[in-house]
């Protein structure tokens, strides 16, 4: 049978109330008493429990890590570093697919349902309002890779998107291409309003290059892929901004698969260096988003909410960089 409370206690030679207040994080007790205590606990092999605890306390621990795009493989390297920077701070993930939902709304009774004690929001694509939503019911939230802004309303932990797309444009005017294309996510998503935004003002220097414009379904292989086929069926530009490695990949597949050689016949720039980007039969020139500085941020902030509820808002932006690889000449 699972050891009790009531065992340590009666092992210890205290009162239960000491045992529990041994385990209870801020509670009054002696080093004395403490020792005590633990030993006991060791000696039986005693865990206390987090439920239990919590009614005591008064939080769960919980942190709702919620998303909607868990089709792209970035989210796999995002979600294994924020559930172990949580895990190392004593907290517990609760992950949430929102890959359906529209209402922020739901997500906040479901997620109160759980009592979390606070939540990150780690999307590029669900609008500002999901992360507002959960504000407003009184739970700490932050906004990871959401869209910078210099009067946030909640807090936003990202990269400045329309500065990547200034990136992207001016990396192809220097290499010397004069028929450009942008391939976004969804036209909805703010990550592709912002990125296409950039693109487009910096090019407005370079009247004499070509430039056009189209979008993908969602951040994804196959909404990549197809768009390339599509794009490929008329005569394609020279390189293309695909504003995503997983839709540059995508894309990648589609140019081959045509018989056409990257970056001899088409160039392609992505953005996030992801793991994938970087292997060799892939190879992709892309734009570095410095994901692990981007969570330890948004796990920082969310934190100092649980003591400060009322912390003013803040948008944490870093810097992203051209990661040179072969999918675009020299």
């Amino acid at each position: 049978m699972a050891v009790t409370l009531k065992d340590v206690a009666e092992r210890a030679q205290v009162s239960r109330s000491a045992v529990s207040r041994t385990f209870t994080d801020g509670a009054s007790v002696s080093e004395k008493m403490r020792r005590k205590v633990e030993k006991a606990a060791q000696e039986l092999g005693y865990s206390p429990n987090a439920l239990a605890s919590s009614l005591t306390t008064g939080r769960t621990k919980l942190i709702g890590l919620v998303s909607n795009n868990f089709h792209n493989p970035i989210f796999l390297e995002v979600f294994d570093r924020f559930t172990r920077r949580l895990q190392d701070r004593g907290l517990r993930p609760l992950l949430v697919n929102l890959s359906d939902e529209t209402d922020p709304e739901n997500s906040v009774r479901m997620l109160r349902q759980y009592s979390v004690d606070g939540v990150v929001v780690a999307s590029s694509t669900l609008p500002p309002g999901f992360a507002k939503a959960f504000r407003d019911a009184g739970v700490p939230v932050v906004h990871s890779f959401g869209r910078s802004s210099s009067t946030p309303q909640v807090h936003v932990v990202g990269i400045d998107n329309v500065e990547c797309g200034r990136i992207a444009a001016r990396t192809l005017v220097a290499r010397g291409y004069r028929r450009l294309a942008f391939m976004g996510g969804p036209q909805t998503a703010t990550s592709t309003q912002d990125r296409y935004k950039g693109f487009t003002s910096e090019m407005d220097a370079h009247p004499e290059i070509v430039i056009s414009a189209s979008f993908a379904e969602d951040y994804s292989f196959d909404a990549g892929r197809r768009e390339m086929l599509r794009l490929l069926q008329s005569a394609p530009a020279e390189a293309y901004f695909c504003g995503d490695d997983v839709l540059s990949i995508g894309a990648l597949s589609a140019i081959r698969e045509q018989g056409l050689q990257v970056p001899n016949d088409i160039g392609v720039i992505g953005l996030n260096d992801m793991e994938m980007a970087g292997w060799e039969s892939i190879d992709l020139t892309t734009i570095h988003q410095p994901i692990e500085q981007i969570v330890n941020s948004s796990i920082e902030l969310v934190v100092a909410m649980l003591d400060d509820p009322e912390r003013y808002p803040e948008a944490r932006i870093f810097p992203c960089h051209v990661v040179e690889r072969g999918t675009l000449r020299p």
